[in-house]
């Protein structure tokens, strides 16, 4: 997401917010009642672990975000105002606006079956989607985050917070009769920043997206990238040098109906952009592939000729799109 489209919509969070906070019933859970917290979705278990075992206080919040009905909750340790917050939403994909770790690109794939999205870079974040047709917009979307640095946590309050995503998204499953196949509980986290490899070697998000002939023509001598799996978003760079010649970008579910609306809305933020949409099975819905090249991809010596920019946003997109079990 540009800067433009960032901050329309963290403007978008911050009102519809206040609206959610001071117009809806709450609640607080305590002890013996925690499990009663985030309408019983709460996955009480993993939220102990995170405070090593503090007592601990839930406070949740129920209201309408962009028009459907969503849950928020925090989670905090009694008594240690100073700490650290986990912060859960429970949504259906129609939900989409500021769908946060969802959209982020630089997030790594949770893995273990869940088609989600972990974020380590300033503070945790994870999201997850579930199929579930009985929801507007054909899924259950699960975020949570903790507001804390993650170079002040630990790797195993890392890992709750991915854990706090999926196994309150298993129990919200149940809750709203999902149909969707569910993963495993994660055992770790990826924290793999970008990795720039000559393209050849590529195994991650950018594998198999330049042929050697046409990164020869381009003249691309690396790819950045991040590991290949099933975050809601995912993108791969092809560079020359220091210059980027191409960067090619994958939404699906929430990410991608946030990304289409905002490109609707502020079409002068992807001048010079191309885009292609597939269809997805369930809750992801309709994939959103995007290829923007220097300068809006035109002119220069390196420039991408349109038959550059099909073919690389074809082979990104058919890879993409494959790993997330879309039909081909």
């Amino acid at each position: 997401m540009t800067g433009v489209k960032a901050l329309a919509a963290a403007l978008a969070m911050a009102a519809a917010g206040g609206a959610v906070w001071f117009g809806c019933a709450g609640g607080t859970a305590t002890g013996d009642d925690l499990g009663d917290g985030c309408r019983g979705s709460l996955a009480v278990g993993e939220a102990r672990t995170f405070f090593a075992g503090a007592d601990l206080e839930v406070r949740g919040h129920t209201g309408e975000w962009v028009g459907y009905d969503t849950e928020w909750c925090s989670v905090t340790a009694r008594g240690q105002d100073s700490g650290p917050t986990l912060r859960l939403q429970i949504r259906p994909v129609a939900a989409h606006r500021a769908s946060d770790a969802a959209e982020e690109a630089s997030a790594t794939p949770i893995g273990y079956g869940w088609n989600g999205s972990f974020v380590g870079r300033s503070r945790p974040e994870a999201a997850v989607l579930v199929d579930c047709a009985a929801l507007p917009g054909k899924g259950l979307l699960i975020l949570t985050e903790a507001t804390a640095k993650t170079e002040d946590l630990t790797r195993t309050q890392l890992l709750q917070v991915a854990r706090l995503a999926t196994e309150t998204a298993r129990t919200a499953a149940g809750r709203f009769h999902c149909e969707g196949p569910l993963g495993t509980r994660p055992s770790g986290v990826d924290l793999s920043g970008w990795r720039d490899v000559p393209p050849a070697r590529a195994t991650g998000t950018c594998r198999d997206v330049v042929s050697a002939a046409t990164a020869a023509r381009l003249g691309v001598t690396a790819v950045s990238e991040k590991p290949a799996g099933r975050a809601l978003t995912e993108a791969c760079a092809l560079k020359r040098g220091a210059k980027t010649v191409a960067d090619l970008t994958a939404y699906y579910g929430a990410s991608a109906e946030q990304e289409m609306y905002l490109d609707g809305r502020y079409p002068g933020s992807v001048k010079g952009a191309t885009t292609r949409t597939l269809t997805c099975k369930g809750a992801l819905g309709t994939a959103y592939v995007k290829l923007v090249g220097p300068s809006g991809g035109q002119g220069g010596p390196w420039g991408l000729r349109p038959a550059d920019v099909q073919e690389l946003l074809g082979r990104f997109a058919a890879t993409s799109t494959a790993r997330h079990g879309c039909p081909a």
